[in-house]
């Protein structure tokens, strides 16, 4: 083979790539939440349409959004140490596959969801595969150091539309449940990007960290954590939820109070990361706690 072949050889797509175009670790947080809002919107079983249905189609939209984020981000990824390997950087996929496979999976989402489901379901979850995939990729992201709280909004989008999948219509209950995971965002992804200070500042992309400095991303940790805390206890003062809720959102929004206060003070290079991976923990579990409570409640009584 010429040397002229070699370097144009690239590797043929496999299911794969496609696989880690959805970026599956996010999207199964997502679908968790999604479904924990289906579950909550239920006094019992949520209707089989609704859950069969609506979390295939969420699903297929995040997974829509997060390939649209490959593409519209790829010259970025390739200077980022943690993104370098992705499909598109890497040649596996082009972004004409990429897209076309985004294009195919928010058609068959908006069909199974508003065909399915309900129309109010489809065009948020629409609503917010724009948000994530242009919105926020395309213009947030790169214009202001406040593009996490500010782009939060489409990532706390899923219980709303589990929730709506299950009743049809908006509930101050599931608005909650979008406001914890609103206020969660901020020192869940500034934790990240504090570890990640110096690829987000050589792709030239705005994060708070770049634009000001760590000590002051760390203060904003510890203040939106002490916000958060306040915010998961609404459930319970709400009478959405009840006692054994109440310990969960207690207990859990300590031990990640405590974790933010170590990264305000202490300056130990490992517990950025650390704090972020508590953070994904931390909201199963809170989550996790809203349904055990949901279903013992309806049990007891």
């Amino acid at each position: 083979m010429s040397a002229v072949e070699t370097s144009s050889f690239q590797p043929a797509a496999s299911w794969r790539d496609y696989y880690e175009l959805g970026k599956p670790r996010v999207v199964m947080l997502i679908m968790f939440t999604a479904i924990a809002g289906m579950f909550l919107a239920a006094p019992g079983f949520p209707p089989a349409n609704a859950l069969i249905f609506g979390t295939l189609g969420i699903a297929l939209a995040a997974s829509s959004a997060a390939a649209i984020n490959h593409v519209l981000d790829r010259r970025f990824d390739e200077q980022m140490a943690r993104t370098r390997n992705r499909p598109l950087p890497t040649g596996h996929v082009t972004e004409r596959q990429a897209l076309s496979y985004a294009l195919v999976l928010a058609v068959i989402s908006m069909v199974l969801l508003w065909g399915c489901v309900n129309a109010l379901t489809a065009v948020l979850t629409f609503c917010s595969l724009i948000g994530y995939a242009v919105i926020y990729t395309v213009w947030l992201k790169h214009a202001t150091p406040q593009n996490i709280v500010i782009g939060g909004a489409a990532g706390a989008a899923p219980p709303v539309l589990g929730w709506t999948a299950v009743t049809g219509s908006v509930d101050p209950y599931a608005l909650l449940l979008f406001l914890i995971i609103f206020t969660w965002t901020p020192p869940h992804f500034w934790a990240l990007a504090i570890a990640r200070r110096d690829e987000y500042a050589k792709a030239g992309i705005p994060m708070l960290p770049v634009a000001y400095s760590n000590d002051f991303t760390r203060l904003h940790i510890l203040l939106y954590t002490i916000l958060l805390v306040i915010v998961t206890l609404l459930p319970y003062l709400t009478g959405m939820s009840g006692l054994i809720y109440l310990l969960a959102a207690l207990i859990l929004g300590g031990v990640f109070l405590f974790r933010a206060l170590q990264l305000k003070v202490l300056k130990d290079a490992r517990l950025p990361m650390q704090t972020f991976g508590f953070s994904i923990t931390y909201l199963a579990l809170l989550f996790a706690a809203l349904l055990i409570d949901h279903y013992l409640v309806i049990r007891l009584t």
